[in-house]
């Protein structure tokens, strides 16, 4: 298995609801690495731009208006097929049909108010990290591992 990265964000709801620290320990339980982690205010320029397959759909305003209306947390996990992994344990995007012991079947109310967005491919994972991270924000697990145990 590959080694990948992935972008999850903690949505204004989650925030609100103090989810985060459940969503950490989930992804930590699994065995991911967090590699990156910060709580920040998305300004609208940004929410376009990490939304901009979903320009001119019918939920697009919607969809920015929400995400920037209250802090995200947004962090970067580190493991073997991450992006599969992580899309799983959030479970479907609505959360009437997310599996029980997801965290959207677990803590999501709606679908506009489901909690987590995750990366859904590796080429699209690179591409959300880039938005939030620059590359020195960013630990290298391996090398620090290695520091750490020597």
């Amino acid at each position: 298995m590959a080694i990948e990265r992935t972008l999850v964000l903690v949505k204004p709801d989650g925030v609100q609801r103090a989810l985060v620290g459940e969503v950490v320990g989930r992804f930590e339980q699994r065995g991911l690495h967090l590699v990156g982690l910060k709580l920040l205010r998305m300004n609208r320029e940004l929410a376009e731009r990490h939304y901009a397959e979903h320009a001119g759909k019918a939920f697009f305003e919607s969809l920015v208006t929400f995400i920037t209306a209250a802090p995200v947390v947004a962090m970067v996990w580190e493991g073997p097929s991450a992006v599969a992994l992580v899309r799983t344990m959030m479970g479907a995007t609505d959360p009437a049909n997310a599996a029980p012991g997801t965290i959207r079947g677990e803590t999501a109310v709606s679908i506009g108010a489901n909690v987590v967005h995750g990366s859904d491919g590796a080429e699209r994972a690179e591409q959300e990290i880039a938005l939030f991270f620059q590359p020195g924000e960013l630990v290298d697990w391996e090398s620090a591992q290695e520091r750490w145990l020597s």
